[in-house]
């Protein structure tokens, strides 16, 4: 969906508005409910643009990508299980040091 400030919004906007203008001619077979509606293509377009845009990027990321050869893949996996090892050492310690807390704060 387009950002509310956006200049195609403003501009979709003021076009709406142009349309809907009461200086219009009387003799338009249009009912006046229909007027402030969106144009189907409109609607279509607001849907399907950012759908395109998705996967025109998703294709160029994936043809971009490359499958890491055996020195870098080992380099991601090495920093990987060092950043579980840490992460799990500062859990135990940070549960090490809150369980006698709890204790004294329900004891107490």
């Amino acid at each position: 969906l387009p950002i509310p400030w956006s200049p195609l919004v403003t501009r979709q906007r003021t076009r709406r508005r142009r349309r809907c203008h009461p200086s219009a001619p009387a003799s338009s077979t249009r009912s006046a409910s229909r007027l402030n509606a969106p144009d189907t293509m409109e609607v279509a377009d607001i849907a399907v643009k950012p759908v395109k845009e998705f996967a025109k990027d998703s294709y160029r990321l994936v043809r971009k990508c490359t499958k890491p050869d055996r020195k870098e893949f080992s380099k991601i996996a090495t920093r990987t299980g060092l950043g579980f090892i840490v992460m799990g050492f500062v859990g135990f310690f940070v549960k090490l040091i809150f369980i006698p807390i709890n204790n004294i704060i329900l004891a107490a």
